[in-house]
């Protein structure tokens, strides 16, 4: 169980490092984004209010931090927690806007209003909040489904450490999908090849041509294999 908890540190590191580099935009675009008249207002660079602080800055925090825990994750129940933190994040910059009118004085937003025209307020809204959330809230459960997923590296690290057989040799010959078969000790080499006893699934198959086709006769009776199983046939 312990063995399977492990997982290599490149599962996560595409969405470790994009959740890194989201969650520091979000944090740093409303203190720097005033230079281009991109902001909410006040409209005034490095500016610091408490709407900015637990609307913008404390979910992307969350967002790099959990994005950093999912990047250096070697443990699955890290890596998810990490993952978890960073869509938590996302999910507060999405609806933490419109649950701050709630306690604010004269229910405003209190991340103020965008500025600017209608575009780009909708461009605003999008690459400040609603959209940003989104996208953590995406590559969050990314890294999620793939820390949940047990691949062959890992199967092969947990059966070396219980002392079991690699899955990949205990594979079936016959090929059915998904089935194994336990191999307890390897089977002794044969001296005499016509004592070998062939298992089930490497026994010759039958001719064609169902239950009555004629076969030899490997008992000598002199009574060819389809009458001894059907009967004799008529002499009339």
């Amino acid at each position: 169980m312990t063995a399977t908890l492990r997982a290599p540190r490149t599962r996560g590191a595409f969405s470790g490092v994009l959740l890194v580099l989201l969650g520091i935009w979000g944090g740093f675009v409303p203190f720097v984004g005033p230079y281009w008249d991109f902001a909410y207002t006040p409209n005034a660079t490095w500016t610091s209010t408490s709407g900015r602080w637990y609307l913008e800055v404390a979910p992307a925090a969350a967002t790099v931090l959990g994005g950093l825990i999912v990047v250096a994750g070697a443990n699955r129940l890290a890596a998810a927690f990490g993952a978890w933190l960073a869509v938590l994040g996302g999910a507060w910059f999405v609806v933490g806007g419109p649950l701050s009118t709630l306690w604010t004085a004269d229910g405003a937003n209190a991340a103020g209003s965008p500025v600017g025209d209608s575009t780009r307020q909708v461009v605003e809204l999008l690459t400040f909040f609603t959209g940003l959330g989104v996208v953590i809230v995406f590559f969050g459960a990314l890294a999620l489904g793939r820390f949940s997923v047990v691949g062959a590296r890992e199967a092969r690290w947990a059966a070396e450490a219980a002392d079991l057989p690699d899955p990949a040799e205990t594979a079936d010959p016959r090929g059915d999908a998904g089935m194994t078969r336990p191999m307890s000790r390897p089977m002794p080499p044969v001296s005499n090849p016509e004592e070998y006893q062939r298992p089930d699934w490497e026994q010759e198959q039958p001719p064609p041509g169902g239950r009555f086709a004629r076969r030899t006769d490997p008992e000598g009776t002199g009574v060819p294999s389809d009458q001894r199983v059907a009967g004799p046939k008529d002499q009339s």
